[in-house]
């Protein structure tokens, strides 16, 4: 037995994925982090570049909480309580007091009976829909959706799976009017900050169209949504897009720790029922470690911030870098998608191109990230940028600035 003969099979594969310009390649390694300090926030180095600092404009770290120094106080604390590890799943027993503290406080936040966490935002969606999805479910999606909805639905097989176009809310009521009579339950599932143009889904919308037709499912319709890139970032209190869009009518909030929060792991949110049920059924979560009681604890500690009027300053300061970055754009003749999201899409569209900007900042000390086909449609290609509440407006200045010379000189 040997590798031989796949090794040059995967070859093969990874030089067609390096001439169509999809290679990810290696990933930089960052070797250490330097606190903010003066009109400087963060900066970090990367292993091979020597004492050259960098400014991170790629991080889902939108609050700056993964460095606030309460957050990482209050996960040191917890560490040498419990320990760094849950030892178990928690049906085992790897459940410890601040999951459970964690679970009832986020429920709390988003004003719903239970919640229940997951080890990341992406085994949290999947591990709720597939054990909502029966033989007798059609699921409708929005085009535009998560990859971690994409393979959820692949892997729970409904009776029919119907895409809209993104954000064509009369496609939707078309596709919701279909279903009718075809199966006892219809999901609706969408991303509630889409990821790669920081564009919101009209949840008030699509949830008074699920309100409207509710009625003809034996088994209801239920309006399912990851916010994983909202909640914490947007809305006026961070509770994502829910509160932006002034919806009522999410029946399962998904939403992660691992961005604004700063921290790790991924939850549901939703009725005592529905929670109690997926507790029992989906398989990611009884079969896979919890995130450790200690980032439990600062995941607490981030919430206890957020829901504070020092998280309303936090927010705040966010909103206003983020116009700043969005406006200084324009004023330099790039294309933008718009939107109040610290999510700002620089459109490119061209892979070479998006290859060849990302790399001129880099060398400038600024990290962004291309986004090229098959991540985003082509013709779509792109530079993701999104602005943290540690970034300061020296930063912004700073990468405008430098976004600028590339202007003149191409």
């Amino acid at each position: 037995m040997g590798l031989d003969h796949l090794e040059r099979v995967l070859t093969q594969n990874l030089e067609e994925l390096k001439n169509e310009g999809r290679l990810k390649g290696k990933e930089y390694i960052i070797t250490k982090t330097k606190k903010a300090e003066g009109q400087r926030g963060p900066r970090y180095l990367l292993k091979g570049k020597g004492e050259q600092e960098f400014i991170r404009m790629n991080s889902n770290s939108y609050l700056g909480m993964s460095l606030r120094e309460e957050v990482i106080e209050a996960e040191e604390k917890a560490a040498k309580k419990y320990g760094v590890g849950p030892g178990a799943v928690r049906f085992i027993s790897g459940t410890f007091e601040p999951h459970r503290e964690l679970e009832k406080r986020l429920a709390k936040f988003h004003q719903r009976e239970e919640a229940m966490l997951f080890s990341s935002a992406y085994t949290a969606v999947v591990g709720t829909l597939f054990p909502l999805i029966t033989p007798d479910t059609i699921v409708i999606s929005d085009e535009l959706n998560h990859n971690c909805i994409i393979n959820a639905l692949r892997l729970a097989r409904p009776k029919d799976k119907k895409i809209y176009p993104h954000l064509d809310m009369p496609k939707l009521e078309k596709s919701i009017k279909e279903s009718i009579g075809q199966a006892k339950r219809l999901i609706i599932v969408t991303d509630g900050v889409f990821s790669m143009r920081g564009d919101n889904a009209p949840l008030h919308i699509i949830s008074d169209l699920s309100k409207k037709y509710d009625h003809n499912f034996p088994e209801n319709i239920l309006l399912v949504v990851d916010d994983s890139h909202g909640i914490g970032a947007f809305g006026e209190t961070g509770r994502g897009t829910e509160e932006h869009t002034k919806a009522k009518g999410v029946d399962l909030l998904v939403g992660t720790l691992g961005k604004a929060f700063g921290v790790n792991g991924g939850y549901v949110t939703s009725g005592q029922t529905v929670i109690t049920y997926l507790r029992e059924s989906a398989p990611l979560y009884i079969y896979s470690n919890p995130i450790s009681p200690a980032e439990a604890s600062a995941a607490l500690k981030s919430l206890e911030i957020l829901d504070s009027e020092k998280g309303r300053d936090i927010l705040a300061h966010l909103r206003q870098l983020t116009k700043k970055f969005a406006q200084g754009l324009l004023d330099s003749g790039y294309e933008i998608i718009k939107g109040d999201h610290p999510i700002v899409p620089l459109m490119v569209r061209d892979t070479a191109k998006t290859n060849k900007l990302v790399n001129y900042l880099q060398e400038n000390g600024i990290l962004a990230t291309g986004l090229n086909y098959p991540v985003v449609p082509k013709g779509d290609e792109e530079i993701r940028f999104q602005i943290n509440a540690d970034h300061t407006p020296y930063d912004i200045e700073y990468t405008l600035t430098v976004l600028r010379n590339y202007k003149q000189r191409n």
